[in-house]
């Protein structure tokens, strides 16, 4: 009896170590996701900005296939392919293929989720709401072109809409195949502090 009374004691006791180390991996994992999200998500910014070599030259052997609409030889990511034009805003950015904090930082980004010019879907491309980039995206007018000139071929596509959205409303930059549209967007407000929570959204159809 006093063997079995001494196991479940040790049993007891095992149970509740379990239980406190439980606790205490929780609340320390609870700090860490509180105080210390914001510098581990700079960090892993950090390290993909360094990853990514974005002073590589425009990418120029990205060839499409006009019979199909396809390219033949996509740009690796990270890479400029293009250029992105908006005369009636002074805007001239380099487009990238990506749109990582890194690539964003040197200009234009275009989303991997949709199709690339000349293929007939949709494009999703964005840029910061800072002086050089697209600061004044809020002022286009219904009408302006946009122009993105590609190392295969040069289009331009006419606004034919704009909205403010919320970054996460994923329904209002729909991707679809049987349509080329253009969708540029910036954070929005321009003066806004701190995480901007919504997005000014451009729409235009290729000519």
């Amino acid at each position: 009896m006093h063997k079995r009374a001494k196991n479940n004691t040790i049993m007891k006791a095992t149970i509740g170590n379990t239980v406190v180390a439980f606790i205490y991996v929780f609340l320390i994992v609870l700090v860490i996701t509180i105080f210390f999200s914001a510098p581990i998500s700079k960090a892993i910014s950090l390290i993909n900005m360094v990853s990514i070599d974005t002073s590589k030259k425009i990418q120029s052997d990205v060839k499409i296939d006009l019979e199909h609409n396809k390219l033949e030889n996509y740009p690796e990511y990270g890479t400029r392919y293009a250029t992105l034009k908006v005369d009636a805003l002074d805007v001239n950015l380099p487009l990238y293929y990506g749109d990582s904090l890194s690539v964003l930082r040197y200009g234009a980004g275009q989303s991997a989720m949709g199709y690339f010019p000349g293929e007939g879907g949709s494009i999703i491309c964005m840029a910061h709401n800072t002086a050089g980039f697209l600061r004044r995206l809020h002022e286009i007018e219904l009408g302006t072109k946009i122009n993105i000139d590609t190392s295969y071929g040069n289009y331009t596509y006419t606004v034919y809409d704009t909205k403010i959205i919320p970054m996460n409303d994923f329904d209002s930059v729909p991707i679809q195949k049987d349509k080329e549209i253009l969708m540029l967007f910036t954070c929005h407000p321009i003066n806004s502090i701190g995480h901007a929570t919504k997005r000014f959204v451009a729409y235009a159809s290729l000519d």
